[in-house]
Protein backbone atom coordinates (compact mmCIF):
# COMPACT_ATOMS: atom_id res chain seq x y z
CA UNK A 1 0.00 0.00 0.00
CA UNK A 2 1.61 2.97 -1.11
CA UNK A 3 2.10 5.83 1.78
CA UNK A 4 -0.05 8.66 0.41
CA UNK A 5 -2.90 6.22 0.77
CA UNK A 6 -2.21 5.56 4.60
CA UNK A 7 -1.62 8.59 5.74
CA UNK A 8 -5.40 9.42 3.92
CA UNK A 9 -6.57 6.59 6.01
CA UNK A 10 -5.31 7.81 9.12
CA UNK A 11 -6.27 11.15 8.82
CA UNK A 12 -10.15 9.80 8.04
CA UNK A 13 -9.73 7.71 10.73
CA UNK A 14 -8.47 10.19 13.08
CA UNK A 15 -11.12 12.99 12.40
CA UNK A 16 -13.42 11.66 14.68
CA UNK A 17 -11.08 11.30 17.35
CA UNK A 18 -10.10 15.01 16.36
CA UNK A 19 -13.30 16.04 16.94
CA UNK A 20 -14.10 14.32 20.31
CA UNK A 21 -11.12 16.23 21.75
CA UNK A 22 -11.98 19.56 20.42
CA UNK A 23 -15.58 18.60 21.72
CA UNK A 24 -14.05 17.50 25.23
CA UNK A 25 -11.76 20.26 25.52
CA UNK A 26 -13.91 23.10 24.48
CA UNK A 27 -16.19 21.92 27.10
CA UNK A 28 -13.77 22.68 30.01
CA UNK A 29 -12.53 18.67 30.36
CA UNK A 30 -9.38 18.65 28.90
CA UNK A 31 -7.76 21.82 31.37
CA UNK A 32 -4.82 19.71 32.90
CA UNK A 33 -1.56 18.02 31.43
CA UNK A 34 -3.04 14.61 32.64
CA UNK A 35 -6.59 15.02 31.18
CA UNK A 36 -4.91 16.03 27.78
CA UNK A 37 -2.62 12.79 27.81
CA UNK A 38 -5.62 10.63 28.99
CA UNK A 39 -7.14 11.93 25.74
CA UNK A 40 -4.67 11.84 23.55
CA UNK A 41 -3.42 8.65 24.66
CA UNK A 42 -7.01 6.74 24.82
CA UNK A 43 -7.26 7.88 21.16
CA UNK A 44 -4.44 7.06 19.96
CA UNK A 45 -4.16 3.54 21.05
CA UNK A 46 -7.59 2.75 20.34
CA UNK A 47 -7.03 3.85 16.87
CA UNK A 48 -3.81 2.05 16.49
CA UNK A 49 -4.97 -1.19 18.39
CA UNK A 50 -8.15 -1.87 16.23
CA UNK A 51 -6.93 -1.91 13.01
CA UNK A 52 -4.60 -5.15 14.50
CA UNK A 53 -7.23 -6.33 16.07
CA UNK A 54 -9.65 -6.15 12.67
CA UNK A 55 -6.23 -7.36 11.04
CA UNK A 56 -6.63 -10.72 13.20
CA UNK A 57 -9.73 -11.67 13.09
CA UNK A 58 -9.49 -11.49 9.45
CA UNK A 59 -12.48 -11.87 7.01
CA UNK A 60 -14.23 -14.52 9.80
CA UNK A 61 -16.23 -11.36 11.55
CA UNK A 62 -16.18 -9.31 8.86
CA UNK A 63 -19.88 -9.39 8.02
CA UNK A 64 -21.15 -9.47 11.60
CA UNK A 65 -18.80 -6.41 12.49
CA UNK A 66 -20.16 -4.40 9.43
CA UNK A 67 -24.04 -5.44 10.56
CA UNK A 68 -23.49 -3.75 14.11
CA UNK A 69 -20.60 -1.47 13.92
CA UNK A 70 -22.16 1.71 13.33
CA UNK A 71 -25.66 0.88 16.01
CA UNK A 72 -22.58 0.14 18.73
CA UNK A 73 -20.80 3.83 17.23
CA UNK A 74 -23.72 5.50 17.58
CA UNK A 75 -25.39 4.51 20.83
CA UNK A 76 -21.79 5.04 22.36
CA UNK A 77 -21.90 8.81 20.82
CA UNK A 78 -25.55 9.18 21.76
CA UNK A 79 -24.77 8.37 25.65
CA UNK A 80 -21.86 10.43 26.61
CA UNK A 81 -23.47 13.33 23.75
CA UNK A 82 -27.22 13.28 25.13
CA UNK A 83 -25.51 13.56 29.18
CA UNK A 84 -22.93 16.43 28.21
CA UNK A 85 -26.31 18.32 26.63
CA UNK A 86 -27.81 17.46 29.58
CA UNK A 87 -25.21 18.65 32.03
CA UNK A 88 -24.52 21.99 29.87
CA UNK A 89 -28.26 22.78 29.84
CA UNK A 90 -28.69 22.72 34.23
CA UNK A 91 -27.12 23.48 36.96
CA UNK A 92 -26.47 20.24 38.54
CA UNK A 93 -23.13 18.92 38.79
CA UNK A 94 -24.21 14.94 39.12
CA UNK A 95 -25.37 14.96 35.64
CA UNK A 96 -21.59 16.32 34.53
CA UNK A 97 -19.89 13.28 32.27
CA UNK A 98 -15.87 14.08 32.50
CA UNK A 99 -15.18 12.67 28.68
CA UNK A 100 -11.45 12.44 29.48
CA UNK A 101 -11.46 9.78 32.06
CA UNK A 102 -12.86 6.71 33.21
CA UNK A 103 -16.49 4.43 31.18
CA UNK A 104 -16.86 7.93 28.99
CA UNK A 105 -13.44 8.18 27.95
CA UNK A 106 -13.53 4.57 27.38
CA UNK A 107 -16.39 4.59 25.97
CA UNK A 108 -15.46 7.58 23.25
CA UNK A 109 -12.12 5.51 22.33
CA UNK A 110 -14.09 2.50 21.29
CA UNK A 111 -17.01 4.60 19.01
CA UNK A 112 -14.64 6.53 17.45
CA UNK A 113 -12.06 3.81 16.89
CA UNK A 114 -14.90 0.94 15.22
CA UNK A 115 -14.28 2.50 11.98
CA UNK A 116 -10.28 1.76 12.09
CA UNK A 117 -11.27 -1.77 13.52
CA UNK A 118 -13.45 -2.15 9.78
CA UNK A 119 -10.20 -0.85 8.22
CA UNK A 120 -8.00 -3.88 9.58
CA UNK A 121 -10.49 -6.45 8.37
CA UNK A 122 -10.06 -4.57 5.09
CA UNK A 123 -6.11 -4.84 5.46
CA UNK A 124 -5.97 -8.44 6.00
CA UNK A 125 -8.22 -9.20 3.13
CA UNK A 126 -5.65 -7.32 0.88
CA UNK A 127 -2.72 -9.60 2.50
CA UNK A 128 -1.16 -5.97 3.50
CA UNK A 129 1.51 -5.94 6.59
CA UNK A 130 0.04 -4.22 9.66
CA UNK A 131 2.36 -2.79 11.67
CA UNK A 132 2.86 0.34 9.81
CA UNK A 133 -0.48 1.08 9.60
CA UNK A 134 -1.16 0.99 12.96
CA UNK A 135 1.22 3.16 14.03
CA UNK A 136 0.63 5.83 11.06
CA UNK A 137 -2.77 5.82 12.41
CA UNK A 138 -1.65 6.34 16.03
CA UNK A 139 0.32 8.42 15.24
CA UNK A 140 -1.75 10.52 13.21
CA UNK A 141 -4.92 10.48 15.69
CA UNK A 142 -2.44 11.88 18.22
CA UNK A 143 -1.35 14.51 16.84
CA UNK A 144 -4.76 15.69 15.69
CA UNK A 145 -6.12 15.06 18.85
CA UNK A 146 -3.60 17.61 20.46
CA UNK A 147 -4.33 20.14 18.01
CA UNK A 148 -8.05 19.37 18.74
CA UNK A 149 -7.57 20.12 22.20
CA UNK A 150 -5.46 23.37 21.90
CA UNK A 151 -8.15 24.76 19.73
CA UNK A 152 -10.94 23.37 21.66
CA UNK A 153 -9.33 25.47 24.97
CA UNK A 154 -9.41 28.65 23.04
CA UNK A 155 -13.43 28.13 22.09
CA UNK A 156 -14.04 27.43 25.90
CA UNK A 157 -11.94 30.22 26.63
CA UNK A 158 -14.31 32.72 24.23
CA UNK A 159 -17.73 31.01 24.70
CA UNK A 160 -17.64 28.94 28.21
CA UNK A 161 -20.42 26.51 29.39
CA UNK A 162 -21.91 26.71 26.27
CA UNK A 163 -19.43 24.68 24.78
CA UNK A 164 -19.92 21.45 26.93
CA UNK A 165 -24.34 22.04 24.62
CA UNK A 166 -22.34 22.14 21.84
CA UNK A 167 -19.90 19.50 22.56
CA UNK A 168 -22.59 17.36 23.05
CA UNK A 169 -23.82 18.01 19.74
CA UNK A 170 -20.93 17.22 17.93
CA UNK A 171 -20.92 14.15 19.19
CA UNK A 172 -24.50 13.13 18.48
CA UNK A 173 -23.96 14.49 14.86
CA UNK A 174 -20.90 12.43 14.66
CA UNK A 175 -22.90 9.78 15.77
CA UNK A 176 -25.74 10.29 12.65
CA UNK A 177 -23.11 11.08 10.46
CA UNK A 178 -21.50 7.18 11.14
CA UNK A 179 -24.94 5.64 10.95
CA UNK A 180 -26.16 7.47 7.89
CA UNK A 181 -22.55 6.48 6.31
CA UNK A 182 -23.02 2.90 6.91
CA UNK A 183 -26.80 3.00 6.06
CA UNK A 184 -26.79 4.90 2.99
CA UNK A 185 -23.54 4.19 1.38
Amino acid sequence: MPFAELLAIALGLALDAAAVSLAASAAGYACGPWAIFRLIFHFALFQALMPWLGWLLGVRLAAWVAAWDHWVAFGLLLVVGVRMIRAGCSGDLSLRTDPSRGVALLLLAVATSIDAFAVGLSLAMLDVGILLPCLTIGLITAGLSFVAIRLGARLSIRFGKRMEIAGGVLLLLIGIRILIAHLFC
